[in-house]
């Protein structure tokens, strides 16, 4: 996995712990940070969308460990 890949993962488990909170207690972290449709918050929001898409990627990239396993032999 790419460093890039590694930021999107991060900014993406934020992203889903702040839905999680709102979704639970009616909190938004971020807006409590940076402020309710600030142009930071706006930024902070099109990050982890970038990075929510960057990781769909991870989605189709087949895993190492499936790349390992030997192919039974065709008798």
């Amino acid at each position: 996995m790419s460093a890039i890949q590694r930021i999107a993962l991060v900014l993406t488990i934020i992203g889903a712990i702040n839905w999680g909170l709102i979704g639970f207690f009616g909190f938004n972290l971020v807006a409590a940070i940076f402020g309710d449709g600030t142009f930071l918050s706006r930024v902070i929001y099109g990050l982890v969308g970038i990075a929510g898409l960057i990781n769909l990627g991870l989605l189709f990239k087949p895993s190492e460990e499936v790349a390992r396993e030997p192919r039974p032999e065709a008798r």
